[in-house]
């Protein structure tokens, strides 16, 4: 059975940096297509950016397009999801998503898995 164990999260200043990562155990990383949701209280969970099986697509929402940066280590299972310029706007429970898939989708609906989330709190 597929893990997804999400780390990283803290509080962190506005204009701060945070890396976070999605380690996967439990089934074959290569075939997963990974994304990353948060959800902030009272608020829709929100897709943020997905990179596909091999690394070689990435896709981004607009908020976080130019401050986010997703990657992936096959070697190691993991995904990261690099972020600068942080905002108070960002606090939210980050979680990371996959699917057996080779391509991303924004569709919560599209992934199977799920990790238990990590904290990010942007304030001062």
């Amino acid at each position: 059975q597929l893990q997804l164990v999400e780390s990283g999260g803290d509080l962190v200043q506005p204009g701060g940096s945070l890396r976070l990562s999605c380690a996967a155990s439990g089934a074959t990383f290569d075939y997963l297509v990974i994304a990353w949701f948060r959800q902030a209280p009272g608020k829709e969970r929100e897709a943020l950016s997905c990179i596909n099986s091999v690394g070689t697509r990435t896709e981004y929402a607009d908020s976080v397009k130019g401050r986010f940066t997703i990657t992936r280590t096959n070697a190691r299972n993991t995904v990261y999801l690099q972020m600068n310029g942080l905002k108070p706007e960002d606090t939210a429970v980050y979680f990371c998503a996959a699917a057996f898939h080779n391509y991303c989708s924004g569709s919560r609906r599209f992934y199977d898995y799920w990790g238990q989330g990590t904290q990010v709190t942007v304030s001062s």
